[in-house]
């Protein structure tokens, strides 16, 4: 009888132990918690680097349109330089024709 009563009452206490048992590992719960910041800060940094990535995408188009439009100017600018040598070459011509015809008339 002392026996069971023995026993009984160790297994009380182990059913006490286990009760007060903690099943929570302390090492793995800061483990998360730091992962956790980690990954919020990495968010915010990633959040950031998405806005600055936008801005930059933005300057960049924005740099495109401006160099296309420059050069489309410069196009616009030597199609008139040509035309405009080419009057003064016309000008040139008629006025080599005319003098040419002043001389025949003074002859």
């Amino acid at each position: 009888m002392n026996s069971i009563i023995e026993k009984e009452k160790k297994l009380s206490l182990a059913l006490t132990k286990l009760k007060n048992l903690n099943l929570e590992n302390p090492d793995l719960q800061s483990g998360i918690e730091e992962l956790n910041q980690k990954k919020n800060q990495l968010e915010i940094e990633k959040k950031e680097l998405e806005d600055k990535y936008k801005l930059l995408r933005e300057d960049y188009n924005n740099l495109s349109k401006k160099i296309e439009e420059m050069q489309n100017k410069e196009k616009i600018d030597k199609r008139k330089q040509i035309e405009f040598s080419e009057k003064i070459d016309e000008l040139n011509q008629e006025t080599d024709t005319l003098l040419e015809e002043i001389d025949k008339w003074q002859t």
